[in-house]
């Protein structure tokens, strides 16, 4: 083979050479940006992904912390309400407490005044005028006056002046004669006795235990009278003729006549 004949042979190898590592480099060149590209896919599928979960994880906190919120406010409403419920039940206690305080203060007071009521004398008759006085001389009596009179209505509230027990009751003066009319006559436990006359009703009978200020009986005009009113006697019998002045004993008990 000739010297031309080489050289161009060589030439055309080379050319052929170069191609093919040129080829190459376009080929690693295509496959090299195909793998920047997916990379570059998958970078941004992640980054979806991660953006995803820190959304849902964000929620979940937000949910949870609501949730715990709405737990914690149930929970402070609970013990609101049991310490409302607490406190009514309390103050209804005390309520109940002061109430029975002021009942049984109550009852003792009535008591205590009963008692008083029962150690005490009191006005057989109220809103009276003083008339005809004891020992006062008179056609209208056999010598004097035996007792006190309260002039009043006829029907007039009369009262035990203390309390005893009815030893007299009736027409006839209760056995003292005529001029007394409807009468009755108590004793006491002091040994003194107690009596009413000219009288228009009798609600009381004998043996009847009455406490002091009590009902006994309605004021009239019966018997040897001039007038409706209240013939008041205290003596140291039940009989007629041993009477003493009332009105000097009742004032001895406290009272203002």
């Amino acid at each position: 083979m000739s010297p031309r004949l080489t050289s161009r042979s060589s030439r055309t190898s080379a050319l052929r050479t170069r191609a093919a590592v040129l080829a190459a480099g376009f080929g690693m060149s295509a496959v090299l940006g195909a793998g920047v590209a997916v990379a570059a896919d998958t970078t941004s599928v992640g980054t979806s992904a991660s953006a995803s979960a820190s959304v849902s994880g964000v929620a979940s906190a937000v949910e949870a912390q609501a949730a715990a919120q709405a737990k914690a406010a149930k929970t402070a409403a609970a013990v609101k309400a049991k310490a409302a419920a607490a406190k009514k039940a309390a103050a209804k206690k005390a309520a109940a407490k002061k109430a029975a305080a002021k009942a049984a203060a109550k009852k003792k007071a009535a008591a205590k005044a009963a008692a008083k009521r029962a150690a005490s004398w009191v006005h057989p008759v109220r809103k009276y005028t003083l008339s005809a006085k004891f020992a006062q001389a008179g056609g209208m009596w056999q010598s004097t006056h035996s007792g006190q009179d309260f002039a009043v209505n006829s029907g007039t509230d009369v009262v035990a002046a203390h309390g005893g027990t009815v030893v007299k009751a009736g027409p006839n003066g209760a056995g003292d004669g005529p001029a007394y009319g409807n009468a009755i006559v108590i004793r006491h436990g002091n040994g003194t006795y107690s009596q009413y006359a000219h009288l228009s009703r009798i609600d009381v009978r004998v043996g009847q235990v009455v406490r002091t200020g009590q009902h006994i009986a309605r004021s009239g005009n019966t018997g040897n009278s001039s007038g409706p009113h209240l013939h008041f006697e205290i003596r140291r019998t039940a009989d007629y003729g041993s009477a003493i002045d009332p009105v000097a004993f009742l004032r001895a008990q406290g009272l203002s006549l």
